[in-house]
């Protein structure tokens, strides 16, 4: 097998940010000339065509998503629901278990990477192929939020209880807020699906494949990655950065028109990801936050609640104040072009893991706006323990941030007399000459290509 290539299935949770960073990992084995077939959603297929870069080892198999009651027709993916609604996503996923099958007994691949179907591992035993829970969650927030040791199943979970870590969790400057806290509780001990909750499918998944994989360097998270492998017994395989290739299409001329009328390095980015959706008046302090800077900026945001376009929800004469300054964009961006042009030099972020992976390698400094879930422990693992980034401060109860806020942390990044501010732009600087270093990649692929080898 060590001489030969092998065959892998790949079928992420229903949420463009899982599938997309899977097909980033799908090109880096394909690179090696392993082939993988990868089941997703029909109409998520033209969203992430454009990135595979090796047709003819990765091929894209459309999987039917049975209507379940509640959904709205067509729903395929977390892009298409509200948050609440999520659950019903995972559900729908549940009831794809016999076409999964089917797949795989035909296919008969040596590997199955999943993350949230925590039914795959039994299924893929009975078919003698190994599964591997292959994360895009950080392990800093696995080992957080999901160790055993905090024996959640037995005693449940409150707010107060994710104050603190779990027993045995490495040393770390993680700490949340009673906020975060109480909404990780909520979140974590929810009904997420076939009614499992979020906790049980995780625990689920964890437990009983075959090996865990992670998005991520040991110099970065290898403390986490080792925690998480001691707690459920399996072994942890390092994939490395998976640094997304960068794109062979060029920014389209509108894009390129828009953002070269501005000085280099002087335009804010501000992007929250495929999802999130701001309340009306977080969103307005953000903005005039946003306008505080004196700079000029770019916001790229779903209309926040109660709002049809971006447009109607912004704060009196905000348009006629920022006219040629500041751009506003309901819509999809090509986030990973922007970050790379030449104008930009300031990126706010939900703190997403793919987000992130792209903002790591870019020369724009970070300002660090976290919003749900791993979220809010990438942003503490950003601004504390890795310190590349500046967090907006929030209330400790509520979670409200105010203009000032906002304007506080970009200015921070911005000064190159605040002590903090030139910390994180060394910070990052050093960060992305390392993952950016000649062999690295490669070194983590191979050694994760080996480790599976030695598996099979």
């Amino acid at each position: 097998m060590a001489d030969r290539s092998f065959h892998i299935a790949m079928y992420p949770w229903f949420a463009l940010g899982h599938i997309t960073p899977y097909v980033h990992m799908a090109n880096k084995l394909a690179e090696r000339g392993h082939k993988i077939s990868f089941f997703l959603p029909p109409k998520t297929q033209h969203k992430v065509e454009a990135f595979n870069l090796h047709p003819h080892l990765i091929t894209f198999i459309p999987i039917t998503v049975p209507h379940v009651k509640g959904l709205p027709l067509g729903a395929e993916t977390t892009n298409d629901v509200p948050f609440p609604l999520h659950p019903l996503i995972m559900t729908a996923m549940d009831l794809t278990k016999p076409d999964i099958e089917a797949y795989l007994r035909e296919l008969k691949p040596n590997f199955v990477f999943y993350d949230f179907t925590c039914w795959l591992p039994a299924l893929t035993r009975k078919l003698g192929i190994k599964s591997v829970v292959y994360c895009i969650i950080s392990s800093g927030t696995i080992g957080y939020l999901l160790s055993p040791a905090r024996k959640t199943l037995e005693k449940g979970m409150i707010g107060s209880d994710f104050l603190e870590p779990p027993e045995g969790f490495p040393s770390s400057s993680i700490k949340l807020r009673t906020h975060e806290a109480q909404a990780l509780a909520a979140v974590t001990t929810m009904d997420y699906g076939s009614g499992l909750s979020f906790v049980e499918r995780q625990l689920m998944s964890l437990s009983d494949c075959y090996i865990i994989g992670f998005k991520t360097c040991r110099e970065i998270e290898g403390p986490y990655g080792e925690y998480i492998g001691s707690q459920f017994g399996k072994p942890v395989i390092f994939a490395g950065p998976v640094v997304p290739n960068p794109p062979k299409i060029a920014l389209e001329k509108q894009w390129e028109k828009l953002l070269s009328k501005f000085q280099p390095k002087t335009m804010i980015f501000c992007a929250f990801g495929s999802e999130c959706v701001l309340k009306k008046d977080q969103f307005q302090e953000l903005v005039l936050g946003l306008e505080l800077t004196g700079l000029p900026f770019l916001v790229a945001l779903k209309p926040p609640m109660g709002a049809k376009i971006i447009e109607s929800a912004l704060p009196e004469g905000f348009q006629e104040r920022l006219k040629g300054r500041g751009i506003l964009h309901g819509g999809w961006v090509p986030q990973q072009l922007i970050l790379r042009h030449r104008s930009v030099g300031y990126f706010v972020t939900h703190c997403g893991s793919g987000s992130l992976a792209e903002a790591m390698v870019s020369d724009c400094q970070l300002v660090l706006l976290p919003h749900v879930g791993d979220q809010i422990i990438n942003a503490r693992l950003m601004a504390r323990d890795l310190k590349i980034g500046v967090e907006v401060e929030k209330g400790d109860e509520d979670g409200v941030f105010t203009k000032y806020d906002v304007c506080k942390a970009v200015k921070t990044v911005m000064d190159h007399d605040n002590e903090l501010g030139n910390e994180v732009r060394t910070n990052h600087a050093k960060w992305k000459e390392f993952l950016l270093k000649p062999g690295l990649e490669n070194s983590y692929m191979d050694d994760f290509v080996k480790q599976l080898h030695a598996l099979v």
